[in-house]
């Protein structure tokens, strides 16, 4: 079973499928930080230099929108977004 197969089979149990759904927002901003990273052709340890701080900080940043162990600063957010030749912009979605 590949990993394709193995998402679709969990995701048909509900349980699964809510835990996934609420980890839509992590995973949007995950792959937002990840393709603005690609897009200004950087490395952790090139936006970590321009944030001022070490390479494990932008790799923890990164990882803990997966794991869900931290939720990053909106201060953290702005500093890597400038790093990467981006502004940060956070806007409240109505529930439909």
């Amino acid at each position: 079973m590949n990993h394709h197969e193995l998402k679709e089979k969990a995701l048909k149990i509900p349980s699964v499928k809510k835990a996934y759904d609420e980890l839509e927002p992590e995973f949007s901003l995950l792959k937002e930080l990840l393709q603005a990273r690609q897009r200004a052709g950087m490395s952790q340890a090139e936006v970590a230099e321009r944030m001022g701080t070490k390479p494990p900080a932008v790799v923890r940043l990164e990882s803990s929108l997966i794991s869900g162990k931290h939720s990053p600063s909106i201060a953290t957010l702005k500093k890597y977004a400038k790093a990467v030749g981006c502004r940060l912009e956070i806007k409240l979605v109505v529930n439909n």
